[in-house]
């Protein structure tokens, strides 16, 4: 299995999410790497960490006015089961009602506003689409 980090994703991914027949609620699991230090264009010398709680913090507020819900998040401790060449730091689950909801907030200009503390923040992600049994 290759296992490859992303800030963004690809033309076709997004392709796949975004036109994708609406089916109801899902939740976005985000498997997150953090930058040694924040890379700002500004020069900000803040961890990547710290960046990214900037976006998460912002992000929540985003969610909570569109009934999108940040149901869990928590650091990685270890790895108990498999192998991987390097562990994330941080997994976050968000809960949202409708692929038109998800679209919505990745498309506002307050997602816009708080998306540079995510980019200086990560040096990458996956991000699993899942439904429930």
């Amino acid at each position: 299995m290759k296992v490859e980090n992303a800030v963004m994703p690809t033309p076709e991914q997004m392709r796949g999410t975004f036109m994708a027949p609406e089916d109801g609620p899902f939740v976005m699991v985000n498997l997150i790497k953090f930058r040694d230090r924040a890379a700002y264009a500004s020069g900000e010398d803040v961890s990547g960490r710290e960046a990214y709680m900037r976006y998460a913090k912002r992000m929540r507020v985003l969610c909570e006015a569109n009934q999108a819900r940040m149901i869990f998040s928590s650091q990685v401790v270890r790895l108990l089961l498999g192998e991987v060449e390097d562990l994330w730091d941080m997994v976050g689950l968000v809960e949202y009602p409708s692929r038109e909801t998800f679209m919505r907030i990745a498309q506002s200009p307050e997602y816009r506003e708080i998306e540079e503390h995510r980019i200086a923040g990560l040096a990458g992600q996956l991000n699993l689409e899942t439904r429930e049994l």
